[in-house]
């Protein structure tokens, strides 16, 4: 199956983006691997015709978004998150009422609607960057409420305004559980993303984009860590460290949406070209301004 992908790939001149929080078979045969930010930048960068995004909804709308010529494809048009959706209608008007001097800063993982809505866009990677570049003192965070709490502390010189969203993955996770998995391995580090609770970060060693933290494992000096984001970024951890160990809360945090990118699929949606990402033009054109935005503030 593998090399049929690979043969299909390069029939139709196709190249497979998938997030580190897919299968681990589906990151083996991609061409590109990374958080979101890094898969953004690639997604505009590419020459292909054909863009396979291995990701979940919103991912592959912005992939469309900045490739609007672009035939771009999921393996799963079910796959979603739950958080990308997560503002209550009517919210942003009333913020944007209330405070004069308000940006609305909008994680990646949202629809395109809310990035229309949106005067810049963020990952996990850069938000802490670009909300200190803003101009703008008021800063109204959406959709998830743990990275706009994060961010919040690395900038306290901004009035950080927080939304109610959250990933319900990495909200399910607790302090009890990591300490559960502190008592068997008392020498582990522990890395948490920002998009987990508090209570969580308040027992980590350290915080970061699941970039961050893949590179944090690969440099440190310690052989044991308890990562506290979704699982399928094992993969990466353990062929970057083979001799160094990793541990996830019990039950493992996983996304099932995620787990919907199938090698089977990948190779079906090349074949029929049957999945296709459509967002209307000018959505695209709106929601391309805070990408875009993002894109120059993060360099």
């Amino acid at each position: 199956m593998k090399k049929q992908i690979e043969k299909v790939k390069r029939e139709k001149n196709a190249v497979i983006l998938a997030h580190y929080y897919a299968p681990s078979e589906v990151q083996e045969i991609a061409d590109y691997v990374g958080d979101s930010f890094y898969l953004a930048k690639i997604a505009k960068q590419s020459t292909a015709d054909i863009i396979v995004f291995c990701g979940v909804s919103f991912m592959g709308e912005s992939a469309k978004i900045l490739n609007p010529g672009k035939k771009v494809f999921m393996p799963d048009l079910t796959a979603d998150c739950a958080m990308a959706h997560m503002v209550a209608p009517g919210i942003i008007e009333q913020m944007r009422a209330k405070y004069q001097d308000l940006a609305v800063v909008c994680y990646i993982n949202s629809t395109a609607e809310l990035k229309c809505q949106s005067d810049v866009c963020v990952t996990s990677s850069n938000a802490v960057k670009i909300v200190r570049e803003l101009p703008n003192q008021n800063i109204f965070f959406i959709p998830d409420r743990n990275l706009g709490r994060f961010v919040a502390q690395q900038v306290p010189e901004k009035n950080i305004i927080l939304n109610e969203g959250c990933c319900p993955i990495h909200a399910r996770m607790t302090a009890d559980q990591v300490k559960n998995e502190k008592n068997k391995h008392p020498h582990a580090h522990v890395l948490s993303h920002p998009e987990c609770e508090e209570p969580v970060l308040a027992l980590s060693d350290f915080i970061g984009s699941t970039a961050d933290i893949i590179s944090f494992a690969k440099t440190s000096d310690a052989s044991e860590f308890i990562v506290c984001t979704e699982v399928g970024v094992d993969y990466k951890l353990i062929n970057d460290n083979p001799d160094k160990r990793f541990y996830f809360p019990e039950p493992h945090p996983c996304c099932a949406d995620m787990k919907l990118n199938t090698l089977e699929s990948v190779l079906s949606v090349l074949e029929q070209e049957d999945r296709v990402v459509e967002v209307p033009e000018e959505i695209c054109r709106r929601a391309m301004i805070p990408l875009d935005r993002m894109l120059e503030l993060a360099k």
